[in-house]
């Protein structure tokens, strides 16, 4: 105890402008409330100030050493990970991290996987940067499996796994992969904790995979989250204007917008050596809109239909509903004889204000048919009574 009090009054010396700070952690340390003291902790770590240099590595060691199994296991963990961030050296910082790993076995506390994964997964974090993706991918595999044994886990150990999974995902270009692990990432991240300038990029990197990936054809998930309105009032503001167009089918739309920031998708190189794949996936986005517009009782459409709206020749439009077809987007017949195809079914989708205004305009459709329906019936009842 000596030597931690010892180290905080020398830090309260050397920094005058923490000194308060300082007193304080003495203050709960030497009365021992330890869950009192660690959120403390968790407000000064996160102090600018004191995450430059070396600071955090020589509060660890000086004073944080002296009291970490007697507080909560998990704390000790994000400490653990904010610490070795400090480090200069990846490999220094994994080495301590594995200390902090042995530490925490030792315990052997009922709930100990739980911390022990998130220190992994910073591991997992070091690896990739260090450009070691078997490392990482082989954590990543040990992460997933642990999850899948748990229960009632902590979000910031989900988060930390999800995040460290779209990392990996993004450095071997796995779009839809990417897609997944970022958006699970959000479901257990506050988006106000995020910064900006996190958020802005990460709504790119999103937007990105959402157009890229193979097999993603529902927008709305995106488009409602609030990460992407980050992208509002930025340079970046154009990609959100064509996810839009995406998500409602609107191919003249996506067209005018390329136009307009064609220098700007020229500066993704994704974007440039996809340009086949976007423009199939947008006509197979217009497809169902048209689909999905329609009542369900006139789902039979021509294929000239399709053709005009798709600026597709007929022979196109086929394909296109046969890809529409095999990746589960629809259920239906295409009849070559006739020209037309009938759709049965079409995959759920999240609407936007626009379609939930069109859904609900045919609601108020049927429910006019239903009351038509049932005037009809009163106004014959008395003649059915009386024959």
């Amino acid at each position: 105890m000596a030597g931690a009090l010892q180290y905080l009054e020398s830090q309260r010396n050397e920094r005058p402008d923490l000194a308060e700070w300082y007193a304080s952690l003495a203050d709960l340390y030497q009365r021992k409330l330890w869950h009192q003291l660690t959120l403390k902790l968790e407000q000064f770590v996160a102090l600018a100030v004191v995450q430059a240099g070396d600071a955090l590595i020589q509060l660890y060691h000086n004073f944080i050493t002296d009291f970490e199994t007697k507080i909560n296991l998990l704390k000790l963990a994000h400490f653990a990970v904010v610490v070795s961030r400090q480090y200069a050296e990846k490999e220094a910082a994994i080495s301590y991290l594995e200390g902090v790993i042995e530490k925490l076995r030792a315990t052997k506390d009922i709930r100990i996987e739980e911390p022990i994964l998130y220190v992994k997964m910073q591991i997992a974090s070091f690896k990739l940067e260090k450009g070691n993706q078997k490392e990482c991918k082989k954590l990543l595999e040990e992460g997933k499996t642990a999850l899948e044994s748990m229960t009632d886990v902590d979000p910031s150990v989900q988060a930390s796994f999800y995040w460290i999974s779209s990392q990996y995902h993004k450095c071997r270009q796995e779009f839809a992969e990417f897609y997944k692990s970022a958006l699970l990432y959000l479901a257990y991240t506050e988006v106000d904790s995020l910064s900006e300038t996190f958020k802005l990029d990460l709504a790119f990197d999103l937007s990105l995979s959402a157009l890229l990936g193979d097999n993603i054809y529902n927008f709305g998930e995106l488009l409602a989250h609030p990460v992407i309105k980050s992208l509002i009032g930025t340079k970046a503001e154009w990609i959100y204007h064509i996810l839009q167009a995406f998500n409602s089918g609107n191919l003249d739309r996506y067209q005018e917008l390329c136009g307009v920031h064609n220098a700007a998708l020229n500066a993704q190189p994704a974007l440039v050596a996809n340009e086949k794949k976007l423009l199939e996936k947008i006509n197979i986005l217009c497809l169902m809109e048209i689909i999905f517009s329609r009542p369900s009782e006139d789902r039979t459409i021509p294929l000239s239909i399709i053709a005009d709206r798709t600026k597709l020749s007929i022979e196109d439009v086929e394909y296109l509903l046969m890809k529409s077809l095999s990746v589960h987007l629809i259920e239906g017949i295409i009849d070559q004889v006739e020209s037309r195809v009938h759709v049965s079914w079409v995959q759920p989708r999240v609407l936007g204000i626009p379609q939930i205004k069109s859904l609900r305009d045919r609601l108020d459709s049927w429910l006019g048919k239903v009351r038509t329906a049932l005037l009809s019936v009163e106004a014959e009842t008395p003649d059915l009574v009386a024959s």
